[in-house]
């Protein structure tokens, strides 16, 4: 008796799903009805602008996060490599990064170019463009002098501040003297860093 009514049981559920679980039949019927049978200037007038306007939304969504990753490898090339600088000294490394990425001869993004390494003849290895991307123990970007180099980032990304360095795309700190740097023309001398072309 308990069996029977199990099986009764069982058999009454399946029914009741298969009833659900043919949902999606019916409705690829009915939309295929739709599609034979209705005028579609009216489905392209709608959908038309629907689609473009999803596209536009997730262009912009992309380009916005590729723009704050942008911002933020600019921020963290002025807080490793000019943190103790003035802020006119913080703008001038901030532009030598961007005047690479304006560079035919550099990569095309900013991260691109902070993270950029080359071949060293000399050492043998790959050699970070700026020196604190070899480090493996990087301090973490905190406190008023990182909030600096957020603004001094998103300053110079907008072109906000006069050209300091006239088109630099070298520098170094001014207590070394490198091989590079004999062939080039020094153009500033900005806080403790020396600006070439």
């Amino acid at each position: 008796m308990l069996r029977y009514s199990l099986n009764t049981l069982w058999n009454e559920i399946k029914a009741r799903c298969w009833h659900i679980w043919s949902w999606p039949d019916d409705i690829r019927v009915h939309v295929r009805y739709l599609w034979y049978t209705s005028n579609k200037a009216r489905l392209v007038f709608i959908l038309l602008p629907v689609l473009i306007i999803a596209s536009l939304s997730t262009w912009r969504a992309i380009n916005s996060n590729a723009l704050q990753r942008d911002i933020g490898c600019l921020a963290l090339n002025v807080y490793h490599e000019a943190r103790g600088e003035s802020a006119r000294g913080q703008h001038a490394v901030a532009q030598v990064t961007m005047n690479r990425v304006a560079s035919r001869h550099y990569p095309n993004t900013i991260c691109e170019v902070v993270y950029q390494q080359n071949w060293d003849r000399i050492r043998k290895r790959m050699v970070g463009a700026f020196s604190w991307t070899e480090l493996d123990h990087r301090s973490r970007p905190k406190g008023r002098a990182w909030h600096l180099a957020q603004v001094i980032a998103h300053d110079t990304y907008y072109q906000r501040t006069d050209d300091l360095v006239k088109g630099s795309l070298f520098y170094h700190a001014k207590y070394i003297k490198p091989r590079w740097a004999r062939n080039k023309k020094p153009v500033a001398l900005i806080g403790k860093h020396i600006f070439y072309q």
